[in-house]
């Protein structure tokens, strides 16, 4: 019986990966300038590619398109940081819960754990923990809830990179994770909700103390609503 060969990613696909990697693990900052030329010659590809996958990170908010600028890695400040863990903050912990209320599997995410602890460099840290977040929201039971937060799962590790950058705290934040996860294996669905909900907010608010999270997510934490 004749193998079916796998098939190859297009190279517009290949591009988009490729770039995308580039800016979460910090080797593309943010404002930097993506020349179409240029990143058509490193990859060995025609601009065409490119510019497709171009347009399609930024259609995910990791890339900006102008009309005078070109092409540019999008700019991380408190006003962005916010907006994206303001959605985090009221999703992702409902999530979890969801998760866990319904006996989810949680392998995946203690193998990202896994990873994070053993990663050789910031780059592979960064993507075991998004790995571990998504492993604890994805099996929530909703496909649009895990969808929305797809969707502004490349943000969020674009805030995480410039934060690294400037303080990296991935030490506590692994702690953070830990107790998440133990609470989550316990079966403990609200102080996992709540745990992991005061992760994300404690995260942001140490990288860019200028930026205010939704008052209600907030108080929600601090009311300890979610323990009832």
């Amino acid at each position: 019986m004749t193998s079916v060969p796998t098939p190859i990613p297009s190279r517009t696909q290949y591009v988009q990966e490729a770039i995308k990697h580039r800016i979460l693990t910090g080797q593309l900052p943010p404002g930097q300038a993506l020349v179409e030329a240029e990143l058509a010659a490193q990859f060995g590809v025609s601009k065409t590619p490119v510019r497709e996958a171009l347009k399609t990170l930024a259609g995910t908010g990791l890339v900006e398109m102008s009309q005078y600028k070109g092409a540019t890695v999008r700019m991380v400040d408190a006003d962005m940081a916010r907006e994206v863990y303001d959605v985090r903050l009221l999703l992702e912990p409902e999530a979890l819960r969801r998760s866990v209320r319904r006996g989810a599997s949680l392998d995946e995410a203690r193998e990202a754990l896994t990873r994070a602890d053993e990663a050789a460099d910031t780059a592979e840290r960064s993507l075991a923990n998004r790995e571990f977040h998504r492993a604890l929201y994805l099996p929530c039971g909703n496909p649009l809830l895990g969808r929305m937060l797809d969707e502004v799962r490349d943000q969020a590790a674009l805030v995480s990179a410039v934060a690294w950058a400037a303080d990296p705290s991935w030490e506590r934040e692994a702690a953070e994770h830990r107790e998440i996860l133990r609470l989550a294996l316990a079966g403990d669905a609200d102080h996992a909700a709540a745990a992991l909900r005061a992760h994300i907010a404690s995260f942001v608010e140490r990288a860019f103390p200028e930026a205010r999270l939704t008052d209600e997510a907030v108080l929600g934490e601090a009311s300890g609503e979610d323990q009832a």
